[in-house]
């Protein structure tokens, strides 16, 4: 509408008893700074009046939102580091202290990082790889952050060796946990809702990594197993390590195979062989390539280890009455997957009461403990595409993780642990 002169002329109202109650409430509330995202706000003459209260309400509150700032800023993690190779060597003393862990593809350091406590995993290099790659990579790694993933705070180069840096967390590892051998008859993980605990963190920590990261990016993990998850003390929740390891050193590059449609797969990768017997799918060992479905298989491995107590894969004397290399028996390959679809196919709960750890003190819901089998049966399956995705396998674990938390209510039991790693 065009303005006129007639338009803006100001017309002032009759005065009315109701208008002169409203300009007594105006005048007694002109201590309170008026909101400049109001409609009804305007510079005018009647402003002055209240401009030192109006400057000192909002230089307070823009202090206390910059305070507030501040703190948020200081409680988000930082972005990961590329760190000169000469800050790992000073932190580990040249390598010289003592190693936290080793392995036959790394060895470890626990150690501090610009005053951070963590520990330092020297691998192997499985193709070459460029320092502004490795920043690019560690960057696009460091920007996921999960309550189930232990976080990467940066990596280095040297040689034919990466050292990746990540956050120590106070625990030991699933394998430990579950089998200790001072102690066979002990651990920690001695109630029903304390494994599935463990199961649910890590069926989320993985369904996050292989679909909500939000980084427009298909990650596989490539190193799931027991030794790589890090049950914490106290709370005993479960944790996963090595998020990026299979990236970072160059084990995991795209396939760019148009000939395979499977190649074109976006969880799909070609990989420099690197896997652990027991949890390594079919399709892995025969074509070395690393796909989320392989992950999966990995998973459901580390269930069935955590609901039976049973290593992966082992060899067990058994007297046959058979002479091999001069032995009155044989060793038998024995793989908790085939045990456990042995109990399965027994039927009835009963195989499947026998199966589960006997450390557990048949204190668990029979019918919980079915249900978790057959889920992780569905997860190594043989042919991947009948595997289930994470995301299903996921919601369903904390199903039957809330069902058992009711179950332990009805009996009485409690529903929140605290327990030491001490040893014993």
């Amino acid at each position: 509408m065009c303005k006129t002169k007639k338009s803006t002329d100001v017309i002032e109202p009759q005065m009315n008893a109701h208008s002169k109650s409203r300009k007594s409430f105006k005048s007694s509330a002109s201590s309170i700074p008026p909101d400049p995202t109001s409609n009804n706000f305007s510079c005018n003459t009647n402003f002055n009046t209240t401009g030192s209260s109006y400057n000192n309400y909002w230089s307070k509150s823009s202090a206390s939102s910059r305070a507030s700032l501040s703190s948020l800023k200081d409680s988000l993690p930082e972005n990961p580091h590329v760190y000169q190779f000469s800050e790992i060597r000073a932190a580990t003393n040249s390598f010289l202290a003592k190693r936290f862990s080793s392995s036959s593809s790394s060895a470890s350091w626990r150690c501090s990082l610009r005053d951070k406590d963590a520990i330092v995993f020297q691998r192997k290099l499985r193709r070459p790889i460029e320092l502004l790659e490795l920043r690019d990579r560690v960057l696009t790694i460091g920007r996921s952050h999960h309550s189930s993933i232990i976080r990467l705070l940066g990596a280095s180069l040297s040689g034919n060796y990466v050292y990746l840096v990540y956050e120590f967390v106070e625990g030991a590892n699933l394998a430990g946990c579950l089998r200790n051998p001072k102690n066979p008859n002990f651990t920690v993980l001695s109630s029903w809702l304390s494994r599935m605990q463990v199961a649910t963190d890590l069926a989320h920590g993985l369904d996050y990594i292989h679909h909500c990261t939000g980084l427009n990016s298909s990650f596989v993990h490539n190193h799931i197993k027991s030794s790589s998850i890090i049950v914490t003390e106290e709370s005993l929740n479960a944790k996963i390590c090595h998020f990026g390891t299979a990236d970072l050193c160059g084990e995991i590059t795209e396939n760019n195979n148009s000939d395979s449609a499977k190649s074109k797969k976006s969880d799909s990768r070609e990989i420099k062989f690197e896997g652990t017997r027991g949890y390594m799918a079919p399709e892995f060992q025969s074509t070395g390539i690393a796909t989320q479905k392989s992950d999966v298989y990995a998973f459901g491995v580390v269930v069935l280890e955590l609901l039976s107590g049973e290593e992966a894969l082992k060899y067990r004397f058994e007297d046959e009455g058979s002479r091999v290399n001069g032995d009155g028996g044989v060793y038998r390959r024995v793989s908790v997957i085939d045990t456990a679809r042995e109990a399965v196919a027994g039927g009835g709960g009963g195989e499947v009461r026998r199966w589960v750890d006997r450390r557990l003190r048949d204190s668990y819901p029979v019918e919980a403990a079915e249900k978790m089998v057959r889920l992780a049966l569905e997860c190594v399956e043989e042919d991947p595409d009948k595997r289930p995705d994470m995301g299903r396998v996921a919601v369903t674990v904390s199903k039957f993780y809330m069902e058992s938390q009711q179950w332990a209510k009805r009996i009485g039991l409690p529903t929140e642990f605290s327990v030491s790693m001490a040893p014993r």
